[in-house]
């Protein structure tokens, strides 16, 4: 028998577990301090995993990580049937859910390939400042010396993804972190302590001290919301996007990673035509505006996508998805974009779907 024993009973149509060793429920204490913390997780990006035998507990498609608490928040995964969808080239169907009411996030191939039993994968802001950047595997090297780690190129989400991982980890079978281009960062351990430990390792190593920005023109804004009905934010990172020099040109000149393409079209000139609603207003000099409709997934989004702008130094060389790359996050079947509106940030919520 394997140490850690679960239970699965059927309780009203929805599986539940039993867990006896505690890891799933330190998962899921750890993924709602990951979901509050706005440098690393933005709407319901991210996304945590815990196996138990041959059940894989992943983070359902379209949860939130700050509400890792709900019944549903975790699918129990076939770890077989996902490494053999891996193994075919299919992304891991619903079929392969043996417990819980959630389908299986568009991550779960990553997920099962991995050997360890912990894995977290998060948007942090300070790796995607780097994983933008062309040069960033050198700028890396250094500040990441005593950690077993590896750059994974741009690739799509879902069976792509997994296949490099899985290259990487047959280049280094030990490595424990991945720095995903134009993505994010996953970082693995044996348990959620150690996990948790590497990602604040990690944090640590590659942290970048944000750029000052000048005060937003609160009076303008005021008055540009009043004309037009839409609404001036309060947080105040968010208006980097328009008072920062560096950090609009930035963001303006293209896409730095999917979710600013899919949820933040208005940042970029060329993506104008591709936007479903006008959700973000940047006014240059000014500060930001938000439409009435901007649900909360494009607000944190807003704010991620500041956050990460002020720490790309200006004289970087940026590596922006290719014009083939964003079609594929607005088109195709890795990404979905739920209906209008949050949901109460229920279990579809509109958001990225990982």
């Amino acid at each position: 028998m394997n140490s850690l024993k679960t239970l699965k009973t059927r309780l009203g149509g929805i599986s539940e577990m039993v867990d006896y060793d505690g890891e799933t429920q330190r998962l899921r204490d750890l993924s709602a301090r990951l979901g509050r913390n706005p440098l690393l997780v933005q709407g319901s990006t991210g996304n945590t995993s815990v196996k138990t035998g041959d059940t894989l507990w992943i983070k359902a498609s379209g949860q939130w990580l700050f509400q890792a608490d709900a019944r549903d928040f975790l699918a129990g995964v076939s770890l077989n049937a996902a490494l053999e969808s891996v193994r075919e080239g299919m992304d891991v169907p619903a079929s392969a859910v043996l417990w819980g009411a959630g389908s299986p996030s568009i991550e779960t191939a990553m997920h099962a390939v991995l050997p360890h039993r912990v894995v977290l994968h998060v948007h942090s802001v300070n790796a995607i400042a780097w994983a933008v950047r062309e040069d960033g595997p050198r700028q890396l090297v250094a500040r990441l010396r005593d950690i077993r780690w590896q750059w994974i190129p741009y690739c799509a989400s879902g069976i792509p993804l997994a296949k490099e991982i899985e290259a990487a980890l047959r280049a280094c079978p030990t490595t424990d972190v991945f720095v995903l281009a134009n993505h994010g960062l996953v970082v693995c351990g044996e348990s959620c302590y150690a996990a948790e430990a590497m990602l604040a390792a990690v944090e640590a190593r590659i942290a970048i001290t944000p750029r000052p920005q000048p005060e937003p023109q609160w009076d303008r804004l005021d008055e540009s919301a009043a004309e037009t009905g839409w609404i001036r934010p309060e947080l105040q990172p968010v208006h980097s996007l328009a008072l920062d020099r560096a950090s609009l040109r930035i963001t303006s000149q293209g896409v730095l990673y999917p979710c600013q393409a899919i949820f933040l079209p208005d940042t970029v000139a060329a993506l104008l035509r591709h936007r479903r609603a006008a959700a973000v207003r940047v006014i240059e000099g000014e500060g930001v505006l938000f439409h009435p409709n901007c649900t909360r997934a494009q607000r944190e989004l807003a704010r991620g996508l500041a956050e990460t702008a002020q720490r790309i130094d200006p004289a970087a060389p940026i590596r922006y998805l290719t014009a083939a790359e964003v079609s594929e996050a607005l088109d195709g079947p890795a990404y979905q974009v739920g209906p209008a509106g949050d949901r109460a940030l229920s279990a579809k919520s509109t958001g990225y779907w990982i």
